[in-house]
């Protein structure tokens, strides 16, 4: 294999349980986001969009979805002979086999993959989160701090402190301790999710973890503490921009609505950095002549003959006549007959709505899981 100053490993695994019916078939970054994405595209297009051609992607709960989209990373100019994309499961070794434990066990179990590049740096990422980021620019950081492990941090609202890893430092942003989920935050500094460790130390803290029977083989519970313990040097990179964890219901609707909203941070039609997928081989989207569309990502293949105000419609939607569609995110491949209204709903792909039904209330967000057929004058009004 050819020598690579830096890989990126991206933890693709989760079963995304809070997202409730959206993954009880696909893992959750291969949730379709956004009109025409997956969540995973991001953190790819990240790599690509940053010099990194060399990607691992650690697959484990419900990956045939992911690795059908994947494939040989052409999209993401990922093709390639050495290095490229390459899916990376749990497998059965000599020694036996286990699911991946926890996040750094995932890349323990990866060791000799890492190891044939030979790089000097390893970026850690999650597979989840929505976000633009240049990678290069924090290797830069991180080799001019002289780090062992740099984080990427982002000042997040004071209430919600407490579902993240919070990371304290002194002035030059180098971390003294870290808070996992604190109840009272000394700041908001939450961790990103995305690491960039020199790859001879993580190693060896990862030998080291995998013999200890009392670890849970975790980056935030175990890898990180350990670090701080050493006295090694863990330096913060502030992160200013768009990001997202989009692991629960409302994080996924709002994230969709930010892509419609006026001050849209993310701004997906950015040409300088691009975010790329597969694109479908589906016909131009047809508008019929009653139709009425406002606000709205409409993706290839959609025929709409409805009302659709504030929505993202994914490619092969079909919106019947006098069908009303509020606040909503419709997932691809959708058939939704006449005379039906929907109010802030996200609608599972592959659903078929009869027609005269009625989903939503306008207040709590409706969730119809994949494949479901909903049946005509049907009224589903509340949480399922």
């Amino acid at each position: 294999m050819m020598k690579k100053e830096m890989i990126a490993m991206i933890l693709a695994g989760g079963q995304g349980s809070r997202l409730k019916q959206l993954t009880k078939m696909i893992a959750k970054p291969a949730v379709p986001f956004g009109g025409k994405y997956r969540i995973i595209d991001f953190s790819l297009s990240n790599c690509s969009n940053s010099g990194i051609d060399t990607v691992g992607v650690l697959t484990q709960y419900q990956p045939l979805a992911l690795n059908a989209h994947i494939g040989i990373g052409a999209p993401w100019d990922l093709d390639r002979r050495n290095g490229g994309v390459s899916l990376l499961p749990p497998y059965q070794s000599e020694d036996g086999g286990n699911w991946y434990n926890g996040t750094a066990d995932a890349i323990f179990q990866n060791i000799n993959y890492i190891d044939d590049f030979e790089p000097e740096y390893v970026i850690v990422l999650s597979g989840d989160h929505i976000y633009k980021m240049n990678y290069e620019k924090m290797l830069d950081y991180h080799k001019e701090k002289g780090s062992d492990v740099t984080i990427a941090v982002i000042e997040v609202p004071d209430d919600e402190c407490s579902r993240f890893g919070i990371m304290n430092t002194r002035e030059d942003y180098r971390i003294f301790e870290f808070e996992e989920k604190p109840k009272k935050p000394k700041n908001n500094l939450a961790s990103m999710g995305v690491y960039i460790f020199n790859w001879q130390v993580l190693k060896k803290l990862l030998k080291e973890d995998n013999l200890d029977k009392q670890s849970s083989n975790d980056f935030g519970k175990n890898i990180i503490p350990k670090m701080l313990q050493n006295n090694q040097k863990l330096y913060a990179f502030p992160f200013k921009g768009y990001w997202r964890d989009v692991g629960t219901i409302d994080s996924f609707w709002s994230a969709n609505m930010d892509l419609i909203s006026d001050n849209n941070e993310l701004d997906i039609h950015d040409d300088k950095w691009r975010i790329y997928t597969v694109n479908p081989m589906l016909p131009p989207q047809y508008i019929g002549p009653d139709a009425s569309i406002n606000n709205v990502l409409l993706n290839e293949g959609c025929t709409v003959y409805g009302e659709i105000n504030n929505c993202v419609l994914f490619q092969g939607v079909h919106v019947g006549k006098n069908t009303k569609i509020t606040n909503s995110v419709i997932l691809p491949n959708t058939k939704i007959g006449n005379n039906v209204v929907i109010d802030k709903a996200i609608i599972g792909s592959n659903v078929t709505i009869r027609r005269d039904s009625y989903i939503g209330n306008g207040n709590d967000i409706i969730v119809i899981e994949e494949g479901a057929e909903i049946k005509a004058n049907s009224k589903i009004l509340t949480k399922l």
